[in-house]
């Protein structure tokens, strides 16, 4: 029999369509860092409403910390808000007790990788941030590089462009951080904020009610919003991440409404 393929081939096929995706994303609707439960969540949520998304996550596998449940059992915990989501994704769930339910950690996170990407998102993973692009006091994108070479190898990023990044980088929140330093949240609550110790209930609530707007083009979503507010820690329960994608995604897209035009983005 004739050989159909060589290695050669293979590897032309797996350069080709990366470049292809990477070229056809360096301008989207929505920037995404971080592929946890809140930022895989927001970004199904948008590219269901049409918007081209792009996610980038530093680790090799994405979905945040979901994958580790609690001191390494890989179960995790969410609360009745969280059901009808759950639900959407066809993860199955066990009812526990006083209105928690408990779900598989892998399938969980299984099950938002795979809608996410059935959805159009498109998730680049290895890929790290080094900086943001701000035009006229704007968060205009993302300035990027291989997880492997940047801090080791004096080699310049790229930069991606969108007229809204979410930071979903978790209890680091690199993006705000990144502003941070530079002063940008001078003389707001943002400025000297520190995540605050573990009270979980008030932490569910916190993540989704101050999701949101946090400079103008950047918006917050799950631990971020913590790590930019001060807000508590919760641990292993995960209903206020997805619900805190799900508000932060109806914010970008109110405010896409009002921003159609993709700005050209040049570094801080």
């Amino acid at each position: 029999m004739a050989k159909k393929f060589n290695e050669s081939k293979i590897s032309r096929a797996i350069v080709g369509r990366y470049y292809e995706k990477l070229t056809e994303h360096i301008d989207s609707d929505v920037l995404i860092v971080g592929a946890g439960p809140a930022g895989l969540t927001a970004g199904l949520t948008l590219a269901r409403d049409g918007r081209k998304v792009t996610v980038f996550e530093r680790n090799l596998a994405p979905g945040g910390g979901i994958w580790g449940g609690g001191m390494g059992m890989n179960e995790v915990v969410l609360q009745d808000e969280a059901l009808p989501v759950l639900d959407d994704l066809k993860v199955r769930y066990q009812r526990r007790r006083e209105g928690l339910y408990s779900v598989d950690a892998v399938e969980l996170a299984a099950g938002l990788c795979y809608h996410a990407l059935q959805a159009g998102v498109v998730l680049l993973n290895l890929v790290t941030l080094e900086d943001v692009c701000v035009h006229q006091e704007r968060v205009v994108g993302v300035v990027v590089n291989r997880t492997g070479i940047s801090g080791r190898y004096h080699v310049d990023p790229l930069t991606f462009s969108a007229p809204a990044v979410l930071d979903a980088t978790g209890h680091e929140a690199i993006v705000v951080q990144t502003l941070r330093r530079r002063g940008y949240f001078r003389d707001t609550p943002v400025e000297r904020a520190l995540e605050g110790p573990m009270d979980a209930a008030a932490g569910e609530e916190f993540v989704v009610e101050k999701a949101g707007e946090v400079y103008p083009g950047l918006f917050v979503a799950g631990m971020s919003v913590c790590a930019a507010f001060g807000g508590p820690r919760m641990g292993p329960i995960f209903g206020g991440m997805l619900l805190s994608g799900k508000r932060v995604a109806q914010l970008i897209a109110d405010a896409l409404r009002t921003e159609p035009v993709r700005p050209n983005a040049i570094p801080v």
